[in-house]
């Protein structure tokens, strides 16, 4: 993620409160079993309708494995946002290894859905 044309690529780029609150997300969607890891489970939480959230890394070599998940979320008007570190995205996923995407699915909780709804409208102000 050296060159600017693959942080270019990585929009829009959470900045590091956010970036924070999300992996924060990410923690408590796993406790609550509403976390998919990996691109592969990202795009089919997507194509089923269940996505909330996409979480895509900054620094995934090649980025260009990634870049098919924006056009899909744009497409089914998912909210998608980029954190620094697939490292600090895998630990908050509960796994020893990186985590290059992963997808906040839906669910009836309660105690996520504001927290959904909060980093959502956070996510929707870097889009603008």
């Amino acid at each position: 993620m050296s060159d600017p044309a693959s942080r270019a690529k990585a929009w829009p780029l959470a900045p590091a409160e956010l970036n924070d609150q999300i992996l924060d997300l990410v923690e408590k969607a796993t406790q609550y079993k509403q976390l998919k890891k990996g691109a592969n489970e990202a795009t089919k939480t997507l194509n089923r309708g269940i996505a909330e959230i996409i979480i895509l890394t900054a620094d995934t070599e090649p980025l260009e494995i990634l870049l098919h998940l924006p056009l899909l979320c744009e497409e089914k008007n998912v909210s998608y946002v980029f954190v620094a570190s697939k490292a600090a995205l895998g630990r908050a996923c509960g796994v020893s290894r990186p985590v290059i995407a992963a997808s906040v699915t839906t669910n009836e909780n309660k105690e996520l859905s504001s927290l959904i709804t909060t980093i959502k409208r956070s996510i929707d102000k870097l889009m603008v």
